[in-house]
C-alpha cells in the first residue's frame, strides 16, 4: 500500500493555489525586487478573507516616531528611515538597495508615516512595496510602520493624475508589463478559481490633452490606482485615514469638530470601503476626504506660526486623552516644529527632491507622550541634501516666466486641467 503523501509536500489538487503564488511572487520581485514572506494559501475554492479593517486607536509603544510626506523618492525615504533607526544603516558598499532596507532594525518602535507617499517622484511603486515589505518585518519583530492616507494617495485613487511624473507613469507602464505576465501565467491553470480579474479591461485608450508618449502610463496608473484596482486594494485599503496613537493623533491635514463628531472609526471604514471598491469602480471619494476642509486637505494648523490655538484645543478635547495632533501636507522649510503650546506639530520637511528636497527629520515621542523631540540630519552627512540657492532661485524664475510646469503640466500640449479620469468599468 502506498504511503501517505506528507502533509508538507504539495499535492496535484495544490497546484493552482501554488502557481497563483509563484505568479504573485514573480510579479513582486519584476517591480520591486522585493520578496514577501511566503504564507499557506487557501484552497482555490475557499471563500475570500474578510477585508482588513484600518486600525484607528493604539497604545502608547515603548518609542514612536513620525516620517512626514515622501513624494516618490526612494533614496531620501531610505536616509529619513535610517535617520529615525528603523532599518539598518548603509552598508559598506553604500548601495541604497531597497531589498537590503526591508529589514526592521528598531525593535518595538512604533513609526507612523504621515501619507503623500504618491506623486512628484518617480520611485511610487517601489515606496508602496517597500513599506509593506518593512511593515511585515517591524511586525515579526514586535514594532509596527503604519503608513495614513495623505491627499495625494485620494487624488490617484480618484483619478486625479495632476502631479504625476513622466518617471512616475513609465514606473507604472512596468508595473504594467509584469502584471499582465502574472496574468497569463494564472490562466494557464484553468481550475484555478475564481478566474483573476483583469483590471486593465475598460480603461481608456487615449487621453485627450496628455502626449501620445504617456498614454499607456496614464492607462496603467489608472488601472492599478481606481478603486478595487490591484495596488490600491493591496497597499492603500487597509491603510487608516486618522491614527490615533496614546496621546497623538496622525492625521495628514487636520481636524475639524466635525470629523471627530462623525466619527474616526466610521471615516477610516468608508475610505478603505471607497478604495476597495465597494461603492463602484468610479464612485467618488467620501467628502470628508475632499475639499479645503477636508481631513486631508486642512492646513488651518499647519500653516504658517498664527493659527487658531483655541478650536485646536476644542478639537483636540473631543478625543478622550489626546494632548497633540501631528500633521504632515504642508511643507515646513524650517524643519519640524511645534506651535500653540506643541499641540500641533508640523513634520512635513519638503523631503522628496521632487518637492523641496529638505533635509531628513523625524519627530520622536517617547515616556507615554511625555518626551518628544526631532532627530535631525548630522551636519557631516547634511551637505548631500542642501538646497543650490542659485538653482533654486532660477527655477523660481523660470516657473514665474511659466517656462517649468509641474507634475502632469510637463505632459500636456497645452493647459487642460485634466483631473479625475474615469474609466468604463
Amino acid at each position: 500500500m502506498a504511503a501517505a503523501a506528507s502533509p508538507d509536500v504539495p499535492t496535484c489538487g495544490d497546484l493552482p493555489a501554488a502557481v497563483s503564488a509563484f505568479a504573485d511572487s514573480f510579479v513582486d520581485f519584476a517591480v520591486s525586487g522585493i520578496f514577501f514572506p511566503t504564507s499557506t494559501s487557501p484552497a482555490p475554492s475557499s471563500p475570500s478573507p474578510p477585508p482588513t479593517t484600518p486600525t484607528t486607536f493604539l497604545p502608547s509603544p515603548s518609542r514612536l516616531v513620525a516620517i512626514g510626506d515622501l513624494h516618490g523618492d526612494l533614496r531620501k525615504s531610505l536616509s529619513a528611515l535610517r535617520l529615525a533607526g528603523l532599518v539598518p544603516p548603509t552598508s559598506s558598499g553604500g548601495a541604497d538597495s531597497a531589498s537590503a532596507s526591508t529589514f526592521w532594525a528598531a525593535g518595538p518602535t512604533l513609526a507612523v508615516q504621515l501619507g503623500d507617499i504618491l506623486d512628484r517622484g518617480g520611485d511610487e511603486l517601489r515606496l508602496l512595496y517597500l513599506l509593506r515589505r518593512l511593515a511585515l518585518s517591524a511586525e515579526s519583530r514586535g514594532g509596527a510602520l503604519l503608513p495614513i492616507l495623505g491627499n495625494h494617495e485620494v487624488m490617484n485613487v480618484s483619478g486625479d493624475f495632476r502631479f504625476a511624473t513622466p518617471q512616475g507613469l513609465q514606473e507604472f507602464s512596468a508595473w504594467a508589463g509584469w502584471y499582465r505576465a502574472g496574468l497569463a501565467i494564472k490562466r494557464r491553470c484553468t481550475d484555478l478559481l475564481p478566474q483573476p480579474k483583469n483590471p486593465f479591461l475598460g480603461m481608456p485608450k487615449s487621453f485627450p490633452g496628455v502626449k501620445p508618449e504617456f498614454w499607456d502610463g496614464m492607462r496603467s496608473r489608472l488601472a492599478a490606482l481606481r478603486p478595487d484596482g490591484p495596488i490600491a486594494r493591496r497597499f492603500l485599503a487597509d491603510l487608516p485615514t486618522v491614527l490615533v496613537v496614546g496621546d497623538s493623533v496622525f492625521v495628514h491635514g487636520g481636524l475639524l469638530e466635525a470629523n471627530v463628531e462623525y466619527g474616526l472609526e466610521r471615516i477610516n471604514a468608508e475610505v478603505s470601503e471607497w478604495i476597495r471598491g465597494e461603492g463602484g469602480d468610479n464612485a467618488r471619494a467620501p467628502e470628508f476626504v475632499r475639499g479645503r476642509d477636508a481631513v486631508v486637505w486642512l492646513r488651518r494648523f499647519s500653516d504658517g506660526f498664527d493659527c487658531d490655538c483655541q478650536r485646536l484645543e476644542g478639537v483636540l478635547g473631543m478625543i478622550p486623552g489626546v494632548k497633540r495632533m501631528v500633521m504632515g501636507h504642508t511643507i515646513q522649510t524650517e524643519g519640524i516644529n511645534a506651535v500653540c503650546g506643541a499641540q500641533a506639530v508640523r513634520v512635513d520637511v519638503g523631503l522628496s527632491r521632487g518637492c523641496g528636497n529638505g533635509l531628513p527629520e523625524v519627530l520622536e515621542i517617547n515616556g507615554g507622550g511625555a518626551e518628544v523631540s526631532v532627530i535631525t540630519t548630522p551636519p557631516a552627512e547634511a551637505w548631500q541634501y542642501r538646497k543650490q540657492e542659485a538653482e533654486k532661485a532660477a527655477k523660481a524664475l523660470n516657473e514665474k516666466r511659466g517656462e517649468v510646469k509641474d507634475g502632469l503640466a510637463l505632459l500636456v500640449r497645452e493647459s487642460h486641467g485634466l483631473k479625475e479620469v474615469e474609466a468604463k468599468a
